[in-house]
């Protein structure tokens, strides 16, 4: 694990689309969209109904590898506020023992907003931890130092005439935006403008290997 800081803050981005905050031995997550699949299912849209048990299993591997003893996860957690209560028995089982085990905090996002607790943990629309405000949805106008998800942002690349789509996290200033962690989210291209109003000027995209924290200037 590679580590960087971020407004005196540091940090690690993982390959895997989370990010641990070592001094706080916490994990943090965005856009989960647990439970997509089985929503897009009650539209007649019929996807493999994994994606909660498959996006559980790498948060459960990423927790026993980094000792993480909290668990954030910034926004869209479910995607919808009644997914909870969709979950599949083995998912929910999943889920409990992790929000049993450590200290577990949702952030509600525009997709799971109004969420109620079933699953465990506490749910905040939002909160301030050791000098890090962390929400789902950037604000541009908070000039504090932030975390947030919501944009899925993902790099795209052409390397030697092929198209390479990676997820990476935006840094501005003091805007950092992490990619989806869920199994079934897409990307929005990490140039795009609006990620780039959120994070301001000067904005990067990191992506994360093994040993190395790449980074990738973003034009305005």
């Amino acid at each position: 694990m590679v580590r960087f800081s971020f407004c005196s803050t540091e940090l690690v981005a993982l390959p895997q689309g989370a990010l641990f905050w070592p001094a706080r031995r916490a994990l943090l997550v965005a856009d989960l969209h647990f439970e997509k699949a089985s929503w897009f299912a009650r539209f007649g849209q019929m996807l493999p109904p994994y994606d909660s048990q498959a996006t559980l299993a790498d948060l459960t591997a990423l927790v026993t590898a980094t000792g993480a003893a909290e668990i954030w996860c910034l926004g869209d957690s479910f995607h919808d506020p009644a997914g909870c209560e969709r979950l599949p028995q083995i998912a929910q089982d999943m889920l409990r023992a992790l929000t049993g085990s450590m200290r577990w905090t949702w952030i509600t996002g525009n997709h799971d907003a109004g969420m109620v607790d079933h699953c465990g943990g506490t749910v905040m629309a939002e909160a301030e931890v050791d000098g890090l405000v962390l929400r789902h949805e950037a604000d541009p106008r908070d000039p504090r130092p932030e975390l947030s998800g919501h944009f899925h942002p993902k790099l795209r690349l052409n390397l030697r005439g092929r198209r390479v789509a990676r997820r990476c996290f935006v840094a501005g200033g003091n805007k950092l935006i992490l990619p989806a962690f869920g199994a079934l989210t897409g990307g929005l291209d990490a140039g795009h403008p609006e990620i780039v109003r959120a994070v301001g000027r000067n904005a990067q995209a990191l992506v994360p290997v093994a040993d190395r924290l790449l980074r990738f200037p973003i034009a305005a």
